[in-house]
């Protein structure tokens, strides 16, 4: 029988990295907020969690730590991803009409642009490939290989727990996002966050020594 403390031991070191707010945090509470296609961004990012952990486990995450040209270009790609994202958020906090949750704006996006969003965010932001591929996925490697498949069953347990948890509990918020002043504030902070993010990203890169 497997040992049911593993699946514990990989839902708790998954809690431990994913509660921290990051961009994949930031995108998902932003659709939960405007009630868009809130499972599509749910259940994509677990997807990815369970893909990129699974990857770690089977030994994608030593590649990674014997490639750093590879990880240099991700997190250059990254950052510029989060900018994007940023710069739009950004617009959105400047210009009254794309506050409102009304049809028009629902009708901005669509399941493939928010599946795109949500790969991006999970795919090609290196800070969430080093918690779920280097992390959980090095230690779950680590694991007897009879107790891989729960300690893996626990860590995406709790991915999907977060994400779901965080996308419909945001949809609660809707009421208090009906004011523009409050969608200023959001966007604004999201803004600053994605920036934040994108230089992080740039100094892990190691493109430019003067931000280390």
């Amino acid at each position: 029988m497997m040992n049911s403390s593993v699946f514990f031991q990989g839902m708790g070191l998954c809690a431990s990295l994913i509660m921290a707010i990051g961009a994949q945090n930031a995108f998902v509470l932003r659709q939960g907020i405007t009630r868009q296609y809130i499972f599509v961004a749910a259940i994509t990012c677990v997807l990815c969690d369970f893909v990129l952990m699974a990857a770690g486990m089977l030994g994608m995450g030593k590649m990674l730590q014997m490639l750093p040209g590879l990880q240099a270009w991700m997190a250059l790609g990254g950052a510029l991803f989060v900018w994007w994202f940023g710069w739009g958020a950004l617009q959105k906090a400047f210009r009254p009409q794309a506050m409102q949750l009304d049809t028009q704006t629902e009708q901005q996006q669509t399941t493939k642009s928010v599946i795109l969003a949500a790969l991006g965010f999970s795919l090609l932001n290196p800070h969430a490939i080093l918690d779920t591929v280097v992390l959980v996925g090095g230690i779950g490697a680590q694991q007897a290989p009879a107790n891989q498949p729960m300690f893996l069953l626990g860590a995406v347990s709790f991915s999907c727990l977060w994400f779901f948890s965080l996308a419909f509990g945001a949809s609660k918020l809707a009421p208090l996002f009906a004011r523009p002043l409050a969608w200023r504030i959001l966007d604004g902070l999201i803004a600053l966050m994605m920036g934040a993010i994108g230089l992080s990203l740039l100094r892990l890169s190691g493109f430019f020594p003067f931000l280390a």
